[in-house]
């Protein structure tokens, strides 16, 4: 797998961590190991921006993601492809974590299953999308911090 990450944020965060799951999510969903990813890393300014250019929606965000070619969980039609972008912002996901409990580097591994699982086309609008998608992400968490 072919994973760029870029931290522009100004945060400290284990960057290889983060590779080494949405690595290991895209093996557990079928992905072919020679398709793209990229992952940002931005301050809430820059998340804004983003936030407000692609969803019409005022203020910073925790996560976008931002698809390219139309790859869907364990399809055989999956070949090589460009995934897309996810961009996380650790400064909008800080209160979170602590909200949450944990550390802002556990909050940034929750939002690269979810901002991947975003990219391959599951959502949570609907009580059941919301169901699957954060049993998904709940899982592939769980199976990952196993095998560290």
């Amino acid at each position: 797998m072919n994973i760029e990450l870029t931290n522009l944020s100004g945060r400290d965060c284990d960057e290889l961590q983060i590779r080494d799951l949405a690595s290991f999510t895209l093996d557990k969903l079928g992905i072919h190991p020679d398709s793209e990813l990229s992952i940002s890393l931005v301050d809430e300014d820059e998340m804004s921006t983003l936030h407000m250019q692609w969803m019409d929606e005022p203020g910073p965000t925790d996560v976008l993601s931002f698809p390219m070619d139309e790859m869907k969980p364990n399809s055989s039609s999956n070949g090589p492809g460009l995934l897309g972008d996810i961009v996380l912002c650790p400064d909008f996901a800080e209160p979170q974590a602590k909200n949450a409990g944990h550390s802002l580097q556990s909050e940034l591994e929750l939002l690269t299953v979810h901002g991947i699982l975003h990219l391959l086309g599951f959502d949570h609008r609907e009580a059941e999308e919301e169901k699957v998608m954060f049993g998904l992400q709940e899982k592939y968490l769980k199976e990952w911090r196993a095998s560290a």
